[in-house]
């Protein structure tokens, strides 16, 4: 069984930093993509960073050159570092990886808890 378990949420006043960290735990083979996302209520899930297995990043607009995506394969985590933050990142942050539990397998998705988000003053 595949968990990611998230960590680093809070509350924090707008221009100020965050760090979402989050670890992949369980049989798992190899992991291609890792990313998060997030979402508001009543909105759909919205992809922030992702981040390959070799480092190519993807970024949404919205955050780019504020926040910055890194992983480290060997522990199987991924950090999201989240600065000038605003409110309107206000949101549930979800962190998802693309999983192969053996050399046979097929890629799956899997998706963490969710951590709260909340930028203001």
């Amino acid at each position: 069984q595949v968990q990611l378990v998230e960590s680093g949420g809070g509350l924090v006043q707008p221009g100020g930093s965050l760090r979402l960290s989050c670890v992949a735990t369980g049989r798992i083979f190899i992991i291609n993509a890792m990313g998060w996302y997030r979402q508001a209520p009543g909105k759909q899930r919205e992809l922030v960073a992702s981040i390959t297995s070799d480092g190519t990043t993807t970024y949404a607009d919205s955050v780019k050159g504020r926040f910055t995506i890194s992983r480290d394969n060997a522990k199987k985590s991924v950090v999201l570092q989240m600065n000038s933050l605003k409110p309107e990142d206000t949101d549930v942050y979800y962190c998802h990886a693309d999983v192969k539990l053996s050399y046979w397998d097929t890629y799956k998705g899997y998706w963490g808890q969710g951590t709260q988000v909340t930028v203001s003053s």
